[in-house]
């Protein structure tokens, strides 16, 4: 089984990578962009074949490691095989 998750910064934190990163793309030309925040994906591939018992295991590595949940939340995605419901 597959899961993604993906962190980012909670909206009260500022970014400012973000904030950089919409400048340079106004200056670009993409003035169209109105706001921009930066986060990380984590590709995991998990022996497991329970998707509701992979997601509990997820969510304690990114209480634990994954992300720093005083400034970042995150979202667990799960791809199951082929054949099995997917929880998301």
């Amino acid at each position: 089984m597959k899961a993604r998750v993906v962190v980012t910064l909670k909206r009260s934190v500022l970014d400012p990578q973000g904030q950089a990163v919409g400048r340079a793309l106004a200056m670009l030309g993409f003035g169209e962009v109105q706001g921009v925040r930066l986060g990380k994906i984590i590709e995991l591939d998990l022996d497991a074949t329970d998707a509701a018992e992979a997601r509990k295991r997820i969510e304690s590595m990114c209480e634990k490691l994954l992300a720093n949940t005083v400034i970042e939340e995150y979202r667990v995605i799960i791809d199951p095989a082929p054949g099995v419901e997917a929880v998301g």
